[in-house]
Formats: structure tokens, C-alpha cells, sequence
């Protein structure tokens, strides 16, 4: 008895539980759905209070300038430094060794090709010839009386051509002699000015030693080292531009001559430029930098490259574009090209007729409603 009592007993208690936990979960549901409807009544307050507040405040506008894209002309440059050389540039020298005897020229005169400059002393060479011209004058007498004779078969042979070989000897020995003495007269190779006299009056000359220095600066050749990177890129007849630093001038040129081997120092070619200097203000050993044009494009969309941003995602700029009748600002990703000059040629992103914000651009963000000036 007492057993089915328990039975009954927590049967009973176990009832009751359940019927207040489902009574709780109930009530619980109810509370969430008020407070549901509370919230979407605050939100719905909110968005209008928002709005109202929205209505009232003016759009801020950013004044800009812009920039219409047209395509044009590109070019990149490269520049290097360059030597100048004289076209004629000599140190002459005598082709005999002797005292200098006489100098006929001096430092800054302007001297022709072939002009006498000096002379070496010949006195011994010249009485050497004075001796041999009288015998030779005794000589040829009797070669003559010996060849009368041979004429008329009277006298040996022999007699004759030892009196032959005698004359014709000294003759030879006489134009050597004389050889050696114009070989005594030093010459201008070239046209041109004595720029240096190296050596002065009773001074020994000899093919060793430098007489004198002939250039001519009327024509100059103008040398550059290129970077083996442009081999392709730089060819014979392109145009160049070479400046002077120390004349604050410029000249424009062609390139005459393209080297054929790559300097193994310092990985260049060498390009050369000739160059017309009728007034003579341009000197050898000055300092020249040559301006050289690696890149055209005739049909190019270009940018100062001030423009151009980066970031994470990329290079970008910012155009001006019409949204819903009003001008906004609008965030471009581009790629870059080759730059020069502070302007950058872009590849792709821009097209020509687009206006790309050029005062301006730090203010504005993607979206932003713009004002032209």
C-alpha cells in the first residue's frame, strides 16, 4: 500500500513540474514578440528621424579642375655623358733626327696642310752632297769619254761599266742625301692652329719626340657609352640632342656611327655624333651629355604622373563621370607605362575624350559630387 502511495505521489509532483514549464516557455514567447514589436516600432523611428535629418542637410561639393584626354605624341628619353674630340688632332713630329735649325711657326697661328714649320739642321748633310756633286761632276766625264770609246769599239767593256756603275752610284748616293735633307723640314699634316710647340730652337727632334701639336676644331666627333639594354633601342640616323653644361647650349645632331662590340667593363656600346663647329666655340675634352630617344608613341594617352595613386589593388586616378545628372568623382585603376618628364603614358584604363580630375584629387573620394571651375 504503502508502495503504490509513492507511485502516486511523484506522478502527482512530476505533472505539476511540467505544467510550469510549459506555462513558463509560454509566458517567455509572449515577452520576445512585444519586445520584437518594440524594436521594429524604434527602427521604424529611427529611419524617419534619419531621413528628416538627411533632408535637411545640403550635399557637400568638392570644386575641381579638370583635364580632357586627347591622344598624342610620347617620347621617352635617355641621356649620358659624353666626350668631345677633334676630328684632326696631331702631334707632329720630324721624320729625321737633328738640332731644330730654324722654327717658322708659332703657338695659336692657323697653318695649312703641308706648310713648312721647322727645319732640322742639314750642314753636314748638304757639304756631304756639295762633295759627291764634284765627283760626280768628274765622274760623268769620264763615263762619257769611256762611252765614246765603247762607241767606237775602242776599249774594254769592263772599262765602260765600271765607269757607268761610278757615275750612276754617286747619283743615287746624291738623291739619298737629299732625301734625308727634305726629310729635315717639318710639314703640317693637316689644316688647322698650332695649338702647343713642345720643343724650341737648338733642341734635338727625332720621330720620338713631339715637335709640335696640329688640331683642327672645325669638325668635331662627339663619343658616347650606351647601355647595352638599349642596343635595340638606339639606332644609326636617329636624332639626338647634345647640350654643352659649361656653354649652356644645345645642339641638335644625328648618330653617325654605331659601335659593333660591347665593352666588357662596363656592359655599353659606343655611339658616335659628328659635329660642324665653324665658330669654334665648342673645345675637345668638353663635357657633353647626349640626349637619346628610346621610345615613341605617336597615338598615346599621357598624364602628369602626379595624377597617378596606388594602392593595394593598384595604380588609379579619378575621372569626372555623370551620375543622375551631376558630376561626381569616380576612382579609375590604370596601368602605367613608361614615364618622362613627370608625364606617364597610360596603357590602359583611360580613353581619350575622358576627364580626368588634375586639381582636386586629394579631396575627393569614389562617389563624391564634384564642381568644375
Amino acid at each position: 500500500m504503502k508502495r503504490i502511495l509513492f507511485i502516486l505521489t511523484t506522478a502527482i509532483l512530476l505533472s505539476a513540474c511540467a505544467n510550469t514549464t510549459v506555462e513558463d516557455d509560454a509566458a517567455k514567447r509572449e515577452k520576445l514578440q512585444q519586445l520584437k514589436q518594440q524594436v521594429h516600432s524604434l527602427q521604424q523611428q529611427i529611419d524617419s528621424i534619419e531621413k528628416e535629418l538627411n533632408s535637411s542637410e545640403e550635399v557637400e561639393v568638392v570644386k575641381i579642375k579638370a583635364q580632357k584626354l586627347a591622344q598624342q605624341k610620347f617620347e621617352h628619353f635617355i641621356e649620358v655623358t659624353a666626350k668631345v674630340e677633334a676630328d684632326q688632332d696631331v702631334d707632329v713630329s720630324p721624320e729625321t733626327s737633328g738640332i731644330i735649325k730654324e722654327i717658322l711657326i708659332k703657338e695659336g697661328q692657323n697653318v695649312s696642310k703641308g706648310q713648312l714649320m721647322a727645319r732640322l739642321n742639314t750642314d753636314v748633310l748638304e757639304r756631304s752632297v756639295d762633295e759627291l756633286e764634284v765627283q760626280l761632276t768628274l765622274t760623268t766625264t769620264n763615263y762619257e769619254r769611256q762611252k765614246n770609246l765603247w762607241d767606237q769599239n775602242i776599249g774594254s767593256e769592263m772599262e765602260y761599266l765600271q765607269a757607268k756603275n761610278n757615275k750612276e752610284s754617286l747619283e743615287k748616293r746624291i738623291e739619298s742625301l737629299k732625301t734625308q735633307i727634305e726629310l729635315a723640314e717639318i710639314t703640317s699634316p693637316s689644316d688647322g692652329v698650332v695649338d702647343i710647340l713642345y720643343q724650341e730652337k737648338g733642341q734635338i727632334g727625332s720621330p720620338q719626340i713631339p715637335f709640335a701639336k696640329v688640331i683642327n676644331i672645325s669638325k668635331l666627333k662627339i663619343y658616347g657609352d650606351v647601355s647595352e639594354s638599349y642596343l635595340t633601342k638606339v639606332h644609326k640616323g636617329d636624332a639626338v640632342q647634345v647640350r654643352f653644361p659649361a656653354l649652356s647650349e644645345d645642339v641638335n645632331a644625328k648618330i653617325d656611327q654605331i659601335g659593333n662590340i660591347i665593352d666588357p667593363n662596363n656592359r655599353t656600346f659606343r655611339v658616335r655624333i659628328n659635329l660642324d663647329n665653324p665658330d669654334k666655340t665648342i673645345k675637345p675634352n668638353l663635357v657633353a651629355i647626349l640626349k637619346l630617344r628610346d621610345y615613341v608613341n605617336d597615338e598615346a594617352i599621357v598624364v602628369p604622373t602626379l595624377f597617378i595613386k596606388e594602392d593595394f589593388t593598384g595604380h588609379y586616378t579619378y575621372i569626372v563621370e555623370n551620375v543622375g545628372g551631376n558630376p561626381v568623382a569616380k576612382k579609375i585603376y590604370v596601368t602605367p607605362g613608361v614615364n618622362n618628364n613627370n608625364l606617364t603614358e597610360v596603357v590602359d584604363g583611360l580613353t581619350a575624350g575622358m576627364q580626368v580630375i588634375s586639381e582636386g584629387y586629394n579631396q575627393v573620394s569614389n562617389g563624391t559630387v564634384v564642381q568644375l571651375n
